[in-house]
């Protein structure tokens, strides 16, 4: 073949990894013998979606998966299966202290303080961002015998959802911080 003629380009078929071109109903041919059925696999199937799991994250506000919505600028406190509207700013609109920490009165988690069994497991979310928490915060919440999670409120609510429905309502609790939270201004 001469150099200035060439061969036009072939034109590559898609074609089924199964080998089969489909069962004629419209939907994908059978897996074959030997393959694993990853649906199969979900263990949490039929597992249901605990009541409190957040749905929807509004700038100000949240929508669980019960239909309940909040959308005054506060935030949610999770713990046992119930929602509680959570204000741990009290009356000013401040979460971050001097050094860029996250720090709130410890009567901010009274709540907690008051149940028992407490959950061994506490997600906060913190807003739009990631911060340390204040040696103060962490030591009071420390001292309700939790451990504490630090996340983004989106990341937060995620792993919130994830957490309550493998181990329970029960053993995770989660503090969330509106997503359109501005430091000195609240919940846009």
């Amino acid at each position: 073949m001469a150099s200035d003629q060439r061969r036009p380009p072939t034109r590559t078929e898609a074609r089924s990894l199964t080998g089969g071109e489909g069962n004629g109903t419209g939907n994908p041919p059978a897996a074959p013998r030997g393959a694993t059925d990853f649906n199969s696999l979900n263990i949490f199937g039929d597992t249901p979606v605990p009541s409190t799991s957040v749905d929807i994250c509004y700038s100000n506000g949240f929508k669980l998966n019960s239909g309940l919505q909040t959308l005054d600028g506060s935030g949610l406190l999770l713990v046992g299966g119930e929602a509680f509207a959570w204000r741990p700013w009290g009356d000013k609109t401040r979460l971050v202290n001097a050094k860029g920490q996250w720090e709130v009165d410890s009567s901010a988690f009274g709540l907690l303080s008051l149940i028992w069994p407490r959950p061994d497991l506490l997600i906060l979310g913190l807003g739009p961002d990631i911060r340390p928490l204040s040696p103060e915060t962490k030591r009071h919440i420390t001292s309700l015998g939790m451990r504490v999670e630090i996340l983004d409120t989106r990341n937060a609510a995620s792993q919130f959802n994830l957490l309550a429905t493998e181990r329970g309502v029960d053993d995770v609790a989660a503090a969330l911080v509106p997503i359109g939270w501005k430091d000195g201004s609240g919940a846009q």
